[in-house]
């Protein structure tokens, strides 16, 4: 009986030119898995008052069904990237991709409330799976520099533009077809990437499950994130000072000491603490926390003020969003990689912050009156310029030095440090803007323009959040080497490449 592989792909390749290209459609097919977990994340939000018409759902439980999907992706990253070194990268990727586009199939036929937020729990678990495995992949798949940069700056876009590219799909799928095709879209495209990835991906091993799995750590380190995760969200409906936020912190605070208490003293972690050592890891995951802060609040708040104040439809949502995708699409053509080139990474990645407050406060500026163009619109276009020319070094520097068996750990942390500080972040900015318009309608102003003032503070600490992040960058990273050196041979194959196409 012939396998998979044989059948899709009888002869796979085995010269260096057919592996080489057998390694560059292995990325097409990671940053595929990508895109649909990206697109998974904001294509929801676009049919939450759909979803809530069909199924009867209660406004205060419509929530869970982005927050379930959040919930088990931030709390399993960590266990799913160290599985993927032990057990192997290919392995934990396809498992999570046939968990999540049937979780996918489970949201799509769903005929209540509760089967479809079980299912956006499953979801999120097949998500965490790829997605913790996916820049792992990609290192240990394109070791010379050049090469890696390109990849990178593939992944990048993937993840960047992928979220307003969701809020376009989303608004075409729901107004067009309905809610349900939200998920039934996954499943083509998780059946393609299932096959090609069988095919494409090189099989590893791991490191082996020889000296055994350390369970304990495991279940305390995803017990310490979900608890955390699930008291962040329950910010927006009870309030910091409620016991449903405050004891799930709590208790993520006690596993969170716990776990390390546990892992400094075992000979097999689940997570070495010499990951922590690695320079620049930990320092680009907690600048990249306030820099989602910006991001997450620009498509939360972004969409509201479209939908609630210009009266936008769901379609037009999406499309106020090009700006954006259109921006990291060219820079993720080779120009990011050459300005890293040219100034270093620590000075592009605070040019791009800086931009981030620039776009920000053009958003921030916006009121009940502002035309789209040209406030709203280079407001966009510049979150996209900040966007796009930030991540590629920060993920530089973050996978520079890190050794090839923790791989899969650090992406973990990289992803974690990402969704947790979203969810913080825009529970944080959420409770900011609906407390100071309840504030303003108690003081007898319309609703309308409350509604805007409430935005105009919660981009104020947003504004606040990303200037944070440049004040850690310069401490935490100046002194982080790697990254210029990884973009240079990349810029001039690009160079060449333009000079041949001139010339022809």
């Amino acid at each position: 009986m012939s396998t998979i592989s044989e059948t899709f792909h009888p002869s796979i390749p085995t010269t260096a030119a057919g592996i080489e290209r057998r390694r560059w459609l292995g990325l097409a097919v990671v940053c595929m898995a990508q895109l649909m977990i990206v697109l998974d994340v904001s294509i929801v939000n676009v049919a939450l008052p759909s979803i809530q018409r069909d199924l009867h759902i209660a406004q205060g439980n419509l929530t869970w069904v982005v927050n379930a999907f959040l919930i088990t992706f931030g709390s399993f990253l960590l266990l799913a990237g160290r599985l993927g070194d032990l057990a192997g990268r290919k392995r934990v990727f396809l498992y999570g991709i046939t968990l999540f586009t049937f979780a996918s199939l489970l949201c799509g036929i769903a005929p209540s409330s509760g089967l479809l937020i079980g299912a956006r729990f499953l979801q999120g678990i097949g998500a965490a799976m790829q997605a913790s495995v996916i820049l792992a992949i990609i290192v240990t798949e394109f070791p010379e520099p050049a090469d890696r940069a390109k990849a990178m700056s593939a992944y990048v876009f993937t993840a960047v533009a992928g979220g307003s590219i969701g809020l376009l799909l989303g608004g075409v799928l729901t107004q067009a077809l309905s809610w349900h095709w939200i998920f039934f879209v996954n499943l083509p495209i998780g059946v393609i990437t299932f096959l090609f990835a069988r095919v494409l991906l090189s099989n590893d091993k791991g490191a082996g499950l020889s000296g055994g799995i350390d369970w304990l750590g495991s279940v305390l380190i995803t017990g310490s994130v979900a608890t955390a995760v699930y008291g962040i969200v329950q910010v927006t409906a009870h309030g910091w000072g409620s016991t449903a936020v405050i004891l799930p912190l709590a208790l993520a605070s006690v596993l969170m000491v716990a776990f390390i208490a546990l892992e400094a003293r075992i000979e097999n972690p689940i997570m070495p603490l010499r990951v922590f050592a690695v320079p620049g890891l930990a320092g680009s995951s907690i600048v990249r926390g306030f820099i989602m802060t910006g991001m997450y609040s620009t498509f939360f708040l972004g969409t509201l003020y479209l939908e609630h104040v210009r009266h936008f439809g769901a379609l037009d949502t999406g499309l106020a969003f090009l700006p954006w995708t259109l921006t990291v699409a060219v820079l993720s053509r080779g120009v990011t990689a050459w300005m890293v080139r040219t100034f270093g990474p620590l000075k592009v990645l605070l040019f791009g912050m800086a931009t981030v407050i620039v776009g920000l406060t053009l958003l921030h500026s916006a009121g009940t009156g502002t035309p789209f163009f040209p406030t709203v619109f280079f407001g966009f276009m510049l979150m996209g310029l900040g966007i796009g020319s930030s991540f590629l070094p920060l993920l530089t520097i973050a996978m520079e030095n890190v050794p090839p068996a923790d791989a899969g750990l650090a992406s973990g942390i990289s992803n974690v440090a990402q969704q947790v500080s979203g969810a913080l972040g825009l529970a944080v900015l959420g409770t900011i803007a609906s407390s100071h318009t309840k504030s303003l309608v108690d003081a007898h102003v319309k609703a309308t323009p409350a509604l805007v003032g409430g935005f105009h503070v919660a981009f104020l600490f947003a504004i606040g959040s990303v200037a944070i992040g440049i004040v850690l960058a310069i401490a935490l990273l100046g002194r982080v080497r790697g990254g210029q050196e990884e973009v240079e041979p990349l810029v001039a194959s690009i160079e060449e490449e333009e000079v041949v196409a001139v010339a022809a």
